[in-house]
């Protein structure tokens, strides 16, 4: 199982309080966003905010995949979330959640968009692995686990 078509920096993958509640959590993937990928922050969140608009992204199991498309992009990136406290996200089961896994693509990457949403998906909905996320000791062993999967697909 890979998420090999999404770059993921070491630094846009973090441990984060969850205090702040949704609108905090996107304003948060902004910053981080900007931090990591030079993107601009305000229009990372607005991108979110706008997708959350249309139905949450929170798909059960208590994680969300936030996403939004992005004109400053030539590639999808992510950023990875684990929080001690869990935000509610009205997710399509009613808990709130732990881990989310933000996808960012460029705006005319429709079908790079979507494959990357799958395979996110697909690697979230692994029980297994979303028992190693929430496990993990720290930072480093968060980012093994996630940069793991891009490493077996090379070897």
């Amino acid at each position: 199982m890979t998420i090999s078509s999404v770059r993921l920096d070491i630094a846009a993958v973090r441990d984060c309080p969850g205090d702040g509640g949704k609108d905090a959590i996107l304003r948060m993937i902004g910053e981080i966003g900007q931090k990591c990928y030079r993107l601009d922050a305000e229009a990372v969140r607005a991108g979110l905010v706008a997708r959350e608009s249309l139905g949450s992204t929170g798909f059960g199991r208590q994680i969300a995949i936030p996403h939004s498309k992005l004109l400053d992009l030539d590639r999808c990136v992510g950023i990875f979330l684990r929080l001690a406290e869990p935000v509610e996200f009205d997710a399509q089961d009613g808990k709130p959640v732990d881990l989310i896994f933000a996808l960012l693509s460029p705006a005319k990457g429709g079908v790079e968009h979507l494959q990357a949403l799958a395979e996110i998906s697909r690697f979230l909905r692994d029980d297994n692995m979303v028992a190693k996320l929430r496990g993990a000791s720290g930072h480093d062993a968060l980012y093994a686990l996630l940069s793991k999967q891009r490493e077996q697909r090379a070897a």
